[in-house]
């Protein structure tokens, strides 16, 4: 068996924002966000095939939109690229979610939560060991709530979750090991047997089950994803190598003009020693002690 890769647009939308993704996005969800109590009953998918392209933003997709029993708004998007503004794109998403839900004339009391769940595949935090981050409002200087918790963010940083099967406790440490793993594996692993949302992960995540088209547009997004990657590298490698340039240019400059101070320093400090022993001679010579003569030289 051969599975696509979770972290590419389609396979991501495949997974957990098609018709037959229900049980798969609630016990998802259920897990990331509530600790698997089963705090959602259940869901809407809203079509995520139909989100337009963030406009300035290349090939990156709001990738799946749920709307809970509760009335609670979940954006889930799995971010490959750390692109400029990202971040600020995240807050702007979840804070135009919240804002439209309200008609002209309508009440404040009926704006429901919104949840922004990014999952990246590049550090957001480096300082912060956790890989799960979740984000409200509080007051800046004793961390007080706000009294509304409607607007969270919360990330989830793939490049710190690198547990091992055997050391897989939780769901929500399951799900993540099919997102970053489940491209590489033969077989849906033996831990996962008896775990029917996972299960049919897999079997939505299998290769078997795509159309020659989609498998072209996920090795397209592949390629992609790859090529900006090595466009990055090459960036930061050039950007080294132009700084080290400048840097040593510099340095020679600065090198250079050094030396030319510091031996016009050195030249005339050692004429000035040179005409005071000179000088020093020439009145021992004329019959003046040397400490006389030195003490009129003031040396």
């Amino acid at each position: 068996m051969r599975f696509i890769n979770p972290k590419t647009d389609l396979a991501f939308k495949k997974i957990f924002g098609s018709d037959a993704s229900h049980e798969v996005l609630i016990d998802f969800l259920d897990s990331l966000l509530y600790g698997s109590q089963g705090v959602i009953a259940n869901l809407e998918i809203i079509n995520p095939w139909l989100a337009p392209k963030i406009r300035g933003v290349k090939d990156t997709y709001l990738d799946v939109r749920a709307l809970l029993h509760d009335g609670r708004q979940v954006i889930i998007e799995m971010q490959v690229l750390n692109v400029e503004g990202f971040e600020k794109r995240i807050l702007y998403n979840a804070a135009k979610a919240y804002s439209i839900q309200l008609p002209t004339g309508g009440d404040y009391i009926e704006l429901a939560p919104v949840i922004a769940l990014t999952l990246t595949d590049f550090l957001m935090f480096p300082g912060h060991g956790q890989y799960l981050s979740r984000f409200v409002l509080k007051e800046k200087d004793f961390l007080l709530d706000y009294p509304q918790d409607d607007l969270e963010l919360i990330f989830v940083e793939l490049p710190k979750f690198n547990k091992d099967l055997s050391e897989l406790t939780t769901q929500a440490e399951r799900w993540l090991y099919f997102i970053q793993h489940a491209r590489d594996l033969t077989a849906i692993p033996a831990e996962f047997a008896g775990d029917p949302p996972l299960h049919r992960a897999f079997d939505l995540a299998n290769v078997a089950q795509l159309t020659r088209e989609e498998e072209e547009d996920l090795e397209k997004q592949e390629i992609f994803i790859h090529d900006q990657r090595n466009a990055i590298i090459k960036g930061v490698k050039q950007g080294l190598a132009q700084g080290l340039a400048q840097g040593l240019a510099q340095g020679i400059e600065q090198g250079i003009e050094q030396g030319i101070e510091q031996g016009i320093e050195q030249g005339i400090a050692k004429g000035i020693a040179q005409g005071l022993e000179q000088a020093l001679t020439r009145m021992m010579e004329n019959g003046l002690s040397e400490m006389d003569a030195r003490k009129i030289l003031g040396i």
